[in-house]
């Protein structure tokens, strides 16, 4: 409970001020997009936690301080109304007043309206990273493997060099000519979506690999390899959190709700949620939850492709993702016992 006390303290703070701000109704939402936040981010937080051991205390620290930052302010708030300003061609000032209006995300012309009518750019960034970093994890060869088929399978294909990349390009492809109206604009988005995913990755492997290099001890990461994994997290989140802050407008137009449900709440909670999975070693002790998590987010990946066309809520997918996260938690612990 000491990992979680903060985020609690927090979260109380955030629902008064929800309340003082929009009354009852106001704390309700802000509380449904709390809890819809947390119940996405759950293979989040075990892949925020894998990649969080391997950086020093520093880098740990700077991620569950300033990351959380980033990821309230940032994500939450000041990327939505870039992405507004961009397609409204205003100024930030004029895009957060028009946040301010709280207009009907169905009405021309509105914050919500404008929001929505990006997704599909950002679904082709977000879903082609998070396709990249699901099908990463699948084609290394692992000690364990959960769904045994389809496993072995993929990391046989993970045998074949740039592999990755060409299935997300063949991906991108096709969703690009049959799903998406703009599809030079969907093609754009998910180029760099892979672009960024393989910058980053690469940056983090040369700079962990620099590292091993002149060490013999255990190797974390630390300077530049530490900044590499920080900016990788951060990235991470990002992706995470596109689908979740487009769908919050489909419950309220209002930003300030959205930004203390999603961003003040949830992401607090995530962090906490990560800082114990690291604290407690649980993904050493249950061999088979990164699996779960991966699948995922594998399965989110291509959710997120085909909301570019189709609508698709937010429960559908957060019940996809928990049932391969419970399912490989309840596979864990049988191996334990059966090991």
């Amino acid at each position: 409970m000491k990992i979680f006390r903060g985020s609690f303290i927090v979260s109380l703070i955030a629902l008064i001020i929800a309340f003082v701000y929009a009354g009852w109704n106001g704390l309700f939402i802000t509380l449904i997009l709390a809890v819809l936040e947390i119940s996405l981010s759950m293979d989040n937080a075990i892949v925020n936690a894998r990649i969080l051991e391997r950086m020093s205390s520093a880098w740990q620290k700077a991620f569950l301080t300033l990351g959380v930052l980033i990821a309230v302010l940032g994500m939450r708030l000041i990327f939505p109304l870039l992405i507004v300003g961009v397609s409204a061609q205003i100024d930030p000032i004029s895009a957060l007043k028009l946040a301010l209006e709280k207009g009907n995300p169905n009405t021309v012309g509105t914050y919500g309206y404008i929001l929505h009518h990006a997704h599909p750019q950002i679904a082709a960034f977000g879903g082609m990273f998070l396709l990249m970093l699901a099908l990463g994890f699948f084609f290394d060869e692992r000690a364990h493997t959960w769904l045994k088929i389809p496993e072995k399978i993929l990391q046989k294909i993970g045998n074949f060099p740039a592999a990755n990349a060409i299935i997300s390009i063949i991906l991108l492809l096709i969703t690009s000519e049959f799903i998406a109206k703009d599809a030079h604009a969907v093609l754009f988005a998910g180029i760099l979506g892979i672009l960024t995913f393989m910058l980053v990755d690469g940056f983090g492997e040369t700079m962990s690999h620099s590292k091993a290099a002149n060490t013999t001890s255990s190797v974390v990461a630390t300077g530049k390899a530490g900044l590499a994994l920080f900016l990788y997290l951060e990235v991470i989140d990002a992706s995470f959190s596109f689908d979740g802050v487009i769908g919050a407008f489909a419950i309220t137009a209002d930003p300030i709700i959205i930004l203390l449900g999603l961003g003040v709440i949830g992401a607090m909670f995530v962090r906490s949620l990560t800082l114990y999975l690291v604290q407690k070693g649980t993904l050493n002790d249950l061999v088979y939850l990164e699996h779960g998590a991966h699948w995922a987010i594998l399965t989110l990946a291509f959710l997120i492709l085909a909301s570019i066309k189709w609508e698709i809520g937010e429960v559908v997918t957060g019940l996809l993702g928990a049932v391969f996260i419970i399912l490989s938690f309840i596979s864990s612990v049988i191996y334990n016992r059966n090991h």
